[in-house]
Protein backbone atom coordinates (compact mmCIF):
# COMPACT_ATOMS: atom_id res chain seq x y z
CA UNK A 1 0.00 0.00 0.00
CA UNK A 2 1.63 3.18 -1.09
CA UNK A 3 1.62 5.92 1.24
CA UNK A 4 -1.16 9.21 0.79
CA UNK A 5 0.11 12.29 -0.52
CA UNK A 6 1.62 15.13 1.78
CA UNK A 7 -1.75 17.21 0.74
CA UNK A 8 -4.10 14.34 2.08
CA UNK A 9 -2.03 13.81 5.05
CA UNK A 10 -2.10 17.59 5.87
CA UNK A 11 -5.74 17.85 5.35
CA UNK A 12 -6.18 14.36 7.69
CA UNK A 13 -3.94 16.06 10.36
CA UNK A 14 -6.03 19.04 10.10
CA UNK A 15 -9.56 17.56 10.67
CA UNK A 16 -7.71 16.49 14.04
CA UNK A 17 -6.42 19.58 14.81
CA UNK A 18 -9.26 22.00 13.36
CA UNK A 19 -10.50 20.48 17.43
CA UNK A 20 -8.33 23.70 18.88
CA UNK A 21 -10.86 25.90 17.21
CA UNK A 22 -12.45 25.42 20.79
CA UNK A 23 -9.81 28.29 21.79
CA UNK A 24 -11.95 30.91 19.63
CA UNK A 25 -15.77 29.55 20.40
CA UNK A 26 -15.65 27.53 23.70
CA UNK A 27 -17.68 24.61 23.79
CA UNK A 28 -18.55 24.70 20.19
CA UNK A 29 -15.52 25.26 18.25
CA UNK A 30 -14.07 21.99 18.81
CA UNK A 31 -16.92 20.36 17.09
CA UNK A 32 -17.21 22.77 14.39
CA UNK A 33 -13.84 22.85 13.55
CA UNK A 34 -13.48 18.80 12.81
CA UNK A 35 -17.09 19.49 11.05
CA UNK A 36 -16.23 21.83 8.91
CA UNK A 37 -12.85 20.76 7.47
CA UNK A 38 -14.61 17.09 7.01
CA UNK A 39 -17.29 18.11 4.93
CA UNK A 40 -14.87 20.39 2.58
CA UNK A 41 -12.58 17.65 2.01
CA UNK A 42 -14.03 14.12 2.81
CA UNK A 43 -14.48 13.32 -1.32
CA UNK A 44 -10.32 14.37 -1.61
CA UNK A 45 -9.48 10.83 0.05
CA UNK A 46 -10.78 7.82 1.80
CA UNK A 47 -8.39 9.05 4.87
CA UNK A 48 -9.68 12.20 5.06
CA UNK A 49 -13.20 11.06 5.43
CA UNK A 50 -11.87 8.29 7.89
CA UNK A 51 -9.65 11.05 9.81
CA UNK A 52 -12.44 13.99 9.93
CA UNK A 53 -15.41 11.28 11.26
CA UNK A 54 -12.95 9.68 13.79
CA UNK A 55 -11.97 13.23 15.23
CA UNK A 56 -16.13 14.28 14.82
CA UNK A 57 -16.62 11.57 17.15
CA UNK A 58 -14.07 11.91 19.59
CA UNK A 59 -14.67 16.04 19.71
CA UNK A 60 -18.52 15.01 20.24
CA UNK A 61 -17.59 12.61 22.73
CA UNK A 62 -15.30 14.72 24.63
CA UNK A 63 -18.24 17.68 25.07
CA UNK A 64 -20.78 14.97 26.34
CA UNK A 65 -17.97 14.11 28.75
CA UNK A 66 -17.44 18.22 29.92
CA UNK A 67 -20.75 18.79 30.04
CA UNK A 68 -20.76 15.43 32.56
CA UNK A 69 -17.99 17.11 34.48
CA UNK A 70 -19.57 20.60 34.39
CA UNK A 71 -22.61 19.43 36.14
CA UNK A 72 -20.70 16.92 38.58
CA UNK A 73 -19.34 20.41 39.62
CA UNK A 74 -21.80 20.78 42.13
CA UNK A 75 -20.47 18.02 43.83
CA UNK A 76 -17.01 18.69 43.74
CA UNK A 77 -15.61 15.72 41.63
CA UNK A 78 -16.50 17.66 38.34
CA UNK A 79 -13.57 19.81 38.87
CA UNK A 80 -10.81 17.15 38.69
CA UNK A 81 -12.50 15.42 36.23
CA UNK A 82 -12.50 17.99 34.23
CA UNK A 83 -8.89 18.61 34.22
CA UNK A 84 -7.95 15.02 33.50
CA UNK A 85 -10.73 15.00 30.71
CA UNK A 86 -9.11 18.38 29.15
CA UNK A 87 -5.84 17.25 29.37
CA UNK A 88 -6.74 13.64 27.82
CA UNK A 89 -8.79 15.35 25.21
CA UNK A 90 -5.45 17.50 24.57
CA UNK A 91 -2.82 14.65 24.26
CA UNK A 92 -5.26 12.29 22.12
CA UNK A 93 -5.93 15.01 20.06
CA UNK A 94 -2.38 16.00 19.83
CA UNK A 95 -1.41 12.17 18.67
CA UNK A 96 -4.13 11.38 16.12
CA UNK A 97 -2.96 14.65 14.30
CA UNK A 98 0.42 13.46 14.36
CA UNK A 99 -0.30 10.02 13.27
CA UNK A 100 -2.66 11.26 10.42
CA UNK A 101 0.54 13.85 9.05
CA UNK A 102 2.43 9.94 8.86
CA UNK A 103 -0.14 8.73 6.58
CA UNK A 104 -1.66 6.29 9.73
CA UNK A 105 -5.06 5.54 10.27
CA UNK A 106 -5.68 6.42 14.37
CA UNK A 107 -8.75 5.80 16.47
CA UNK A 108 -9.36 7.67 19.25
CA UNK A 109 -9.80 5.57 22.92
CA UNK A 110 -12.63 6.06 24.95
CA UNK A 111 -14.82 6.95 21.94
CA UNK A 112 -18.59 6.92 21.04
CA UNK A 113 -18.88 6.54 17.08
CA UNK A 114 -21.73 8.66 16.58
CA UNK A 115 -20.81 9.09 12.95
CA UNK A 116 -20.31 5.96 11.39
Amino acid sequence: MSQPSQEVRQWAMLCHFAAFLWLLAPMIGNVIGPLIVWQIKKELDPLVDEQGKEALNFQLTVSLAMIICGMLTVVVIGFPLLAVVSIGALVLTIIAGIKANEGQSYRYPFCIRFVK
